[in-house]
């Protein structure tokens, strides 16, 4: 994160001794990405954070991924993934799209998670209706609805819902940030950025918790292993740097528009390894007298698009059978653009209530099982108003 925070008790010093009121010693934990060269954060926790008692490998079987082909449009609606009753947002995940770089999910959840933590990248949450507490090593956070989440790689964390909470995830292999042109050489906001500081919420105070033999599942580049630590791992006291997990509202981005139609560039909200997020938010559209508002037909020739509608109407779907929730995949090798008709339809509007969340990767995205079991059939086709030849 590109800014320093301070929460709870710490020493003066960097690397000194720091006492507890029994005369011993927090232990001191760098928690650092890029070999050190990087973002950081000091932590101090009341045990040792290295103390295990027991390690598990455990069995997971996320279904397979399938190239798409053969190479189509696809949507697919997440109100017809089957969760269960007592689905939790880490085990419960179901994976829908995912490359080398990135696998993206969707988990309705009702049940507190287990202690978690990612260790083979950062993870980004987008919350589509309701709420919950998400507990982490260096404090709580409340999410609801329309927030995005940032969870820096090896953070330990639990999701505790308030009922019921849709998560839209994604799981980086490497880290999840700001793009880089919206920042200062030193990591400040720019104001040419449509989000700064001011929108950012972070963990306010420590979270500190007791428990002796505590399980926390850990994801790594092999699978998954069940750690078994002496004591609980939420025991930090105090903590400083630039490296935490943050919430960022998509109703706080504040759209850039044009006298024509603005790139997707333009609505840009995060980077990520090979691949990008946008927030596409209500906003006046382009105000030159011709102006079309609704996005031109387009090849993007690297990377695949992936769209999440989480609210209104999306004035460049009409007719498609798109509405909130579901999802819409424009392959690489595909043009695509407006559905019939919307360019006509769009010109003279002033303004478009419409709200997702993209995410183009610069890999091909494979579909998952999941995906599979919610897939509209008749998308492919509703651009010509015919269906499948033969």
């Amino acid at each position: 994160m590109p800014y320093y925070r301070r929460v709870g008790e710490i020493p003066h010093k960097r690397h000194t001794a720091f006492r507890k009121p029994d005369g011993g010693l927090y232990a001191e934990e760098l928690m650092g990405v890029e070999g050190f060269s990087a973002d950081s954060a000091l932590l101090y926790h009341r045990g040792l954070p290295t103390a295990i008692v027991d390690a598990v490998a455990v069995e997971e079987d996320r279904g397979t991924l399938t190239p798409n082909h053969p190479l189509k449009p696809r949507a697919y609606k997440t109100g017809e993934l089957k969760f269960g009753g007592d689905a939790d947002a880490v085990t419960g995940r179901r994976r829908l799209f995912g490359n080398a770089d990135v696998a993206i999910g969707f988990v309705t959840a009702t049940a507190p998670s287990p202690l978690y933590r990612n260790a083979a990248g950062d993870e980004l949450f987008y919350v589509q209706g309701g709420s919950a507490t998400v507990e982490t090593i260096y404090g709580s956070l409340e999410i609801g609805d329309g927030d995005y989440l940032v969870i820096p790689t090896s953070c330990t964390y639990r999701v505790l819902p308030h009922g019921e909470v849709g998560l839209f995830t994604l799981e980086a292999r490497g880290h999840i940030g700001p793009p880089k042109r919206y920042l200062s050489a030193k990591g400040q906001f720019l104001e040419h950025s449509p989000y700064c500081e001011r929108d950012v919420r972070g963990p306010s105070e420590p979270l500190l918790a007791d428990g002796e033999d505590v399980e926390v599942l850990v994801r790594h580049r092999a699978g998954l292993t069940r750690y078994t630590y002496a004591t609980h791992p939420f025991d930090v006291v105090g903590w400083d740097g630039c490296l935490y997990p943050w919430v960022f509202n998509i109703d706080d981005f504040e759209p850039i528009t044009g006298r024509v139609h603005q790139p997707p560039p333009v609505h840009q909200t995060f980077e990520g390894p090979n691949f990008v997020v946008c927030s596409f938010c209500p906003r006046k559209v382009d105000y030159h007298q011709d102006s079309i508002p609704v996005p031109y037909n387009h090849a993007n020739v690297d990377s695949d698009e992936l769209m999440f509608y989480v609210r209104g109407n999306y004035e460049a779907r009409k007719g498609s059978g798109i509405g909130v929730g579901s999802l819409s995949l424009h392959p690489s090798g595909f043009t695509h653009g407006p559905q019939p008709g919307a360019a006509e339809a769009s010109i003279g509007a002033e303004f478009f209530d419409e709200t997702a969340v993209m995410v183009d990767t610069f890999a091909p995205l494979e579909l998952g099982e999941a995906a599979d079991a919610s897939e509209d059939p008749g998308y492919a086709w509703t651009w010509s108003r015919r269906g499948p030849k033969g």
